[in-house]
């Protein structure tokens, strides 16, 4: 089991989805280094201090004893960090949990931010963080240098405030902001509007959905290549980003109901507002915060579409989608069908063949393929 190691203390951390003998650690040096200057500088009596895109919880495990507020936008993320803190003995009470489609309440001395790879959400996160800040407020934000670019700290200098860099540290630097509460700021980052011709909608995006400003490849080819049926299907949307797919399915299955599921609050949040401005409003459509499939009912549903990822954060694989497979055989009737869209060189193809016994391609381009997979 891994262990982070630090000047007063060592904890044992999980990355999540759990996996037996996963072989990439919880924490990276940006976490470590985070944490260090942390402990080098002190802190006084009764600091509050926000937390803010603690991928699996290391940060506010390791200062549980002084009460964090973590914000983020992920609700794996959140399990990550229950689980860990129950790994070492550690409380929920002493956690104020935070979700990425609100801004956390209060103010705050001290913030400790993991640079996110979508610069368009650091920009949200840093414009309404300037809310929850007080003048002298700092801001040390962390990355990865080589995963880094300059504009995430020029952002963080026009957001917040004159911006201080640290020397590399194990192929990770800081960089802390002094807030000045001057200047005009917008209250977040303006959503992203997608015209959607064929279906006479125009949907909204928030910062931190996937393909925010446009209709991705993957999706628009599994558009071509969707059911139609008359039935009263039970009908899932794994990782449904901003509700277009499941939009799309009760447009072409009138009497099916249709659930929509992803991990990001800020995807279910603009699914939700997307789904209110359609014709569809009033539809049997549920969109949630969820770990996948994770708590459906199983053999419940008939019809499971998914473009699913193939990274999680900056590292690269097929964990996310394999277990997305093995969600939707559990969840899906017998003769229940899984229907996905995938890069050709992903092979996913194989899977579905290892895994339900069968897989047939459905269309395809020169980058993309759809495949269905029968329980």
């Amino acid at each position: 089991m891994p262990s982070l190691d630090l000047q007063d203390k060592s904890l044992r951390l999980h990355r999540f989805p759990l996996r037996k003998d996963d072989p990439l650690q919880p924490w990276d040096s940006a976490d470590e280094y985070l944490l260090k200057q942390f402990h080098d500088e002190g802190t006084g009596p009764g600091i509050s201090v926000l937390v803010i895109n603690d991928a699996f919880g290391a940060l506010a495990t390791a200062l549980h004893h002084l009460r964090p507020t973590t914000w983020n936008d992920s609700h794996l993320s959140r399990l990550a960090l229950e689980h860990n803190l129950a790994l070492n003995d550690l409380g929920l009470e002493n956690i104020t949990f935070v979700t990425g489609d609100r801004t956390p309440p209060g103010s705050f001395d001290l913030v400790l931010l993991k640079i996110p790879k979508s610069l368009a959400y650091l920009e949200d996160v840093l414009l309404r963080l300037r809310h929850c800040l007080r003048p002298g407020s700092t801001v040390t934000a962390g990355g990865m240098i080589k995963h880094t670019p300059a504009k995430a700290y020029k952002l963080m200098e026009k957001i917040i405030g004159p911006v201080r860099t640290s020397q590399g540290w194990k192929k990770a630097r800081l960089a802390t902001a002094t807030f000045d509460p001057g200047g005009e700021h917008p209250g977040c980052l303006a959503d992203c509007e997608i015209v959607l011709e064929d279906f006479g909608w125009t949907l909204t995006s928030r910062a931190n959905v996937f393909s925010r400003d446009h209709l991705d490849l993957g999706t628009r080819l599994l558009l071509k290549h969707l059911p139609t049926s008359d039935l009263p299907l039970r009908i899932a949307d794994l990782g449904c980003g901003n509700g277009v797919l499941a939009l799309a399915m009760a447009r072409y299955c009138p009497a099916a109901s249709i659930l929509g599921m992803d991990e990001s609050h800020q995807a279910v949040a603009s699914a939700r507002d997307n789904f209110a401005r359609t014709e569809l409003a009033g539809r049997d459509i549920d969109f949630s915060v969820a770990d996948g499939l994770a708590e459906c009912e199983i053999g419940s549903l008939d019809l499971v579409i998914c473009n699913p990822p193939f990274h999680i954060g900056r590292a690269t694989g097929d964990l996310i989608a394999w277990r997305m497979f093995e969600q939707a055989r559990r969840s899906l009737r017998e003769g229940g069908e899984l229907r996905i869209v995938g890069n050709r060189h992903l092979g996913y193809h194989l899977k579905l063949k290892r895994l339900f016994g069968n897989c047939e391609v459905l269309g395809s381009d020169r980058k993309f393929v759809v495949l269905c997979a029968i329980r």
